[in-house]
């Protein structure tokens, strides 16, 4: 896999790097980008094993909310099918792991995980990068990452975990903090098999009986924002290096084909952050949403729908001017110095966990040039 395939022809400073199920963890964390979540009864292989899905880089096939109940062992046979001919297509040399995106299961509960897990063979599981667990708490997450690693030992495959943080627990302040200490806790000695921790923006609005309008972002949502707040402030410490993955973005009006020529003369930060109309609402919502991703230190977002893939993952990108400045962070042993652009101060000691951060981000979608860049991506 390689983000930004959709634009063979966009001309970066820096290349982003390849990557698949086995690139090391400390980088591989940083590449799922735009995570695209589907109903697990959908049919998606032949269009993966095809390549006709090049901006589609991981996935997550869904056991639980995006289907019912009744539909789990339909859904349960269709993602048993599409690892069987992945990894059919992997054995016959018609497709390379680098070809594969990174495929993840979002279980119902543990009892359905552990009865999948039971039909899964290693071949299978060869071809899958690992598990969503929802609804994931302090009570019932030491049951996912056990049978996780018995997995990983019986089937001698390395398969990743990514909780969900969502419920009441966390979304009620009276909770909250003790019970994302609990799980602050309970993941220490699963850090390995770790890949991101993911958070429920749905389901705390859900609590709330909140829904942000297409104009607005989850951080104008003040429970919400408040929920996010904590568990960045838990997970995303200096101490901690957890990836945190931003909460989806509902709206999905997008056209299949858009004109985006006009756009190369605007600031497009300014426009979106101005509310100044750029694409639609959906897609200025989108956009303006993930600058404030970006912002709080969210790499990353759950989608759903293929239209926001392009989207999201230029967004990741790292400008040429943050790139030199976190380089130079990385590069100097402590003090101050001026930028190479003569614009800002860069304090060594405190800016460098977000020079690691950068860095790696600069690996897994580019460096490019400047702020208008990403309007060029897009137009891949």
């Amino acid at each position: 896999m390689r983000h930004h395939q959709y634009n063979p022809g966009f001309q970066f400073v820096n290349e982003p790097v390849d990557f698949n199920k086995f690139t090391p963890k400390n980088l591989l964390q940083y590449c799922l980008g735009a995570t695209l979540y589907m109903p697990g009864t959908k049919d998606v292989v032949e269009k993966i094993r095809e390549r006709r899905l090049p901006d589609l880089t991981s996935m997550v096939m869904c056991f639980e909310d995006a289907i019912q109940e009744t539909d789990v062992p339909l859904a349960e046979e269709n993602v048993l099918k599409h690892l069987d001919i992945l990894s059919s297509s992997l054995q016959n040399g018609e497709i390379t792991h680098d070809d594969i995106p990174l495929i993840f299961l979002r279980v119902r509960n543990h009892k359905q995980f552990t009865k999948f897990g039971e039909r899964l063979s290693p071949s299978q599981a060869d071809v899958l990068s690992g598990f969503v667990f929802p609804k994931f708490y302090s009570s019932n997450g030491h049951e996912y990452f056990r049978y996780l690693e018995s997995l990983n030992r019986n089937l001698n495959v390395s398969l990743y975990g990514m909780p969900i943080l969502e419920g009441k627990s966390i979304a009620l302040i009276e909770t909250r903090i003790d019970e994302l200490r609990k799980i602050s806790n309970l993941l220490e000695p699963y850090r390995d098999i770790v890949l991101n921790l993911r958070v429920g923006g749905t389901d705390f609005s859900s609590i709330f009986g909140v829904r942000r309008g297409i104009n607005y972002s989850i951080y104008d949502i003040l429970t919400v924002r408040d929920c996010l707040s904590d568990i960045l402030n838990f997970f995303n410490r200096k101490d901690e290096d957890y990836i945190i993955s931003a909460p989806v973005w509902e709206y999905f009006l997008a056209y299949k084909k858009v004109n985006l020529e006009h756009l190369l003369e605007k600031d497009i930060h300014r426009s979106l952050l101005n509310r100044s109309p750029i694409l639609n609402d959906a897609i200025d919502g989108l956009l303006r949403e993930v600058i404030l991703d970006k912002a709080n230190g969210f790499v990353g977002k759950t989608i759903i729908h293929p239209s926001h893939l392009k989207y999201v993952n230029a967004m990741q990108a790292v400008t040429k001017e943050e790139y030199e400045d976190a380089s130079q962070i990385l590069g100097t042993t402590g003090g101050v110095i001026k930028s190479s652009t003569a614009n800002k101060m860069n304090e060594i000691n405190p800016h460098k966990n977000w020079a690691y951060k950068t860095v790696n981000r600069a690996k897994a979608f580019g460096v490019v040039e400047n702020e208008a860049s990403y309007v060029s991506l897009f137009l891949g």
